[in-house]
């Protein structure tokens, strides 16, 4: 068996010793040597070694398929905050309900679950509340029923296991992406499919109907640790799809753009489309320096300016239900804010009906 050393710098050490008991991939042969208190899943260590943080016998470990090798493994690990989310009466918007799962409307600047500088005021508070005590247990205390997040200031549809064996099936429908999720942004710039700077951009391509295709790999920014950035060597395989429904101004400079996820990161519509040069308007961690010009949106330009958040809304969700497989479906129009910046973009100068 596997001996585990605690590191003097915290990290935990895991010696995987030279015996056929080792699985092949070096992600399966961590995560079933790590001890239950470190939590160590297979997707965890993914993320830990798209962001450096796990080194073997050989040197950093970059890929978790690669062959497991007998010997230590240091892997760091951030020091563990224990939360004790409370229940708190916060009203939700509640798409659906059944004793396997509920499904929120989540409105823009709800946290999903308490993490250090939120304690409270967070989905999970509300759901514990609501729910009184029937949620998924997988989630663990900070994240009772949470199979998926969507961002503080991203509004939109996310659904919530009350059980383990809902818990499951959703998590297996949004790993195999079986699951559909699509999200509606407005953004600056537009989709050209003849624009030969999105043409010259590694991992972006174009699929029939104009459809942006963006395949990089997505980790951790090198310099700051609370953004994701775009890599092609290194980190989590991300695919975003993206179909521009409107443009707007005279020439287009905005567009109210479709994005559907066929993986789901962290920051991932984000980070794919700033990295074509589309950042969403009112990103103030991603949106980048490309704006769109006063002149081309006319009236409309202040009220892109002053938008406060990302434009950014899960509004289609789609999944099997883990009970008896009928496929339910849930959609959201948008929210109050983004329905009314759409209404001064389509009014402020042309707007345009993608093809």
């Amino acid at each position: 068996m596997p001996d585990l050393t605690s590191d003097p710098d915290a990290a935990l050490v895991i010696t995987l010793a030279e015996t056929g008991e080792i699985p092949d991939r070096v992600d399966k042969a961590l995560a079933a040597a790590a001890p239950a208190s470190a939590a160590l899943s297979r997707s965890r260590l993914a993320r830990l070694i798209a962001e450096g943080a796990v080194a073997g016998p050989a040197g950093p470990v970059t890929d978790g398929k690669a062959r497991a090798l007998p010997g230590d493994y240091s892997i760091r690990l951030d020091p563990p905050r224990p939360i004790a989310a409370e229940a708190q009466a916060i009203a939700l918007n509640i798409a659906y309900e059944d004793d396997a799962l509920i499904v929120i409307d989540k409105p823009a600047g709800m946290v999903v679950h308490p993490a250090p500088g939120t304690p409270d005021g967070t989905l999970v508070n509300a759901l514990l509340a609501h729910c009184a005590g029937s949620l998924s247990g997988i989630g663990g205390a900070a994240r009772p029923g949470i199979v998926h997040r969507i961002d503080k200031d991203t509004s939109g549809l996310l659904v919530v296991a009350k059980t383990d064996r809902a818990h499951q099936s959703l998590a297996r429908q949004f790993e195999d992406h079986s699951a559909a999720r699509r999200y509606l942004a407005l953004a600056h710039g537009v989709i050209d499919p003849a624009d030969p700077r999105l043409r010259g951009l590694a991992g972006v391509s174009f699929e029939p109907g104009n459809v942006l295709r963006i395949a990089t790999r997505l980790g951790r920014h090198p310099t700051d640790r609370q953004r994701q950035a775009v890599s092609h060597e290194r980190g989590r395989h991300a695919v975003t799809r993206a179909v521009m429904r409107e443009a707007f101004g005279t020439p287009p400079a905005a567009m109210l753009v479709e994005c559907r996820l066929e993986t789901g990161r962290t920051h991932q519509i984000r980070v794919h489309l700033a990295y074509c040069g589309l950042g969403l308007i009112g990103d103030p961690v991603y949106g980048g320096a490309r704006r769109a010009s006063t002149r081309a949106l006319g009236a409309a330009a202040a009220e892109v300016a002053a938008f406060p958040r990302q434009a950014l809304h899960a509004a289609h969700l789609g999944f099997a239900h883990p009970d008896d497989g009928r496929w339910l479906a849930f959609d959201s129009p948008l929210p109050a804010d983004m329905a009314a910046l759409l209404d001064a973009l389509r009014g402020a100068g042309d707007a345009t009906a993608a093809k």
